[in-house]
């Protein structure tokens, strides 16, 4: 089985875990996820299956989230997962006042990650060092947001804030709920977070794994097909001769009316539109040659 998976994933389950679980589903070995999720977090999490999982590079990298943010408290871990250590009442605190300050979260940001991630400094994850009680210095981080809309607004002694957020890979919103939380001096954490869109899959075309279980047992589940996944990239299409030189790993003179060089990754497809894999056009003596990156097909 190859392709893809738009997974739906619960609270309380580690990207990890959703990976296991679908790799017995499917009595799969390759399996594979795209932008790990927070255990608390939910919605759109991307799973490649068998040779997809080298296609994950290649997707896009977009990401958008509905996200609660509690104002009137500061935790451990930037989300109500952690320990509280500080309250403050966000009593009398006013919408035009945040809105005023969002600005400052949009665009290309310097963001400071949660103590409680992922990220290594010096061979170690950071939230391996914050459990054993050890300290280091999290590197700052360039990511992009796009935008932050409100959804919905709750003032009181422990205001509550809805947004939408569109941003780039590497975003943390614990991070942006902290920060606002802090540049309002009431202190601020994540109180839920769900996924609405990653790698081009989008919440509303998402499947739980008790429905991949229950469209197993019927025999109705389909995996979404790579050329499906990959429409973002520009197309490459070969006839059936060059096509299987390629998949064999040759290179190909490419047939090209502009005068202008291709992104480096392409979709590349026979005529019948068969997806072939991933190219990549590059200058030589000859002209340009259409070089494998990724064959994903096997020659006929």
């Amino acid at each position: 089985m190859q392709g893809f998976l738009n997974l739906n994933k619960s609270a309380g389950w580690t990207s990890h875990d959703c990976v296991a679980k679908v790799r017995r589903l499917l009595r799969l070995k390759r399996v594979g996820h795209g932008g790990t999720l927070d255990p608390a977090a939910m919605g759109v999490l991307p799973i490649a299956l068998g040779k997809a999982t080298r296609l994950l590079q290649y997707m896009p990298q977009d990401k958008a989230y509905r996200a609660i943010i509690q104002l009137g408290v500061r935790t451990t871990t930037d989300d109500l997962e952690g320990e509280v250590i500080a309250t403050h009442s966000a009593e009398g605190l006013t919408l035009d006042e945040i809105l005023s300050l969002l600005p400052q979260f949009q665009g290309t940001i310097q963001q400071i990650p949660p103590m409680y991630s992922a990220i290594q400094v010096q061979g170690r994850r950071l939230y391996d060092l914050a459990r054993a009680g050890e300290t280091a210095e999290v590197p700052v981080r360039t990511v992009e947001v796009d935008q932050i809309q409100v959804l919905d607004w709750r003032p009181g002694e422990l205001a509550q804030l809805d947004v939408a957020i569109a941003c780039g890979s590497g975003t943390y919103i614990r991070a942006i709920a902290r920060d606002l939380g802090e540049l309002l001096n009431t202190g601020g954490t994540l109180a839920s977070l769900t996924r609405t869109q990653s790698c081009g899959f989008h919440l509303e075309n998402s499947l739980t794994l008790e429905e991949l279980d229950a469209q197993l047992q019927q025999g109705t589940f389909q995996p979404i097909p790579p050329i499906t996944a990959l429409q973002h990239l520009a197309v490459a299409t070969l006839p059936a001769s060059e096509a299987n030189r390629w998949c064999l790993g040759q290179r190909i003179v490419w047939h090209h009316t502009s005068t202008d060089l291709p992104p480096n990754a392409l979709r590349v497809q026979r005529e019948d539109g068969e997806f072939l894999g991933i190219g990549q056009v590059i200058p030589s003596e000859n002209g340009l040659l259409l070089a494998p990156q990724m064959v994903f097909a096997s020659a006929e």
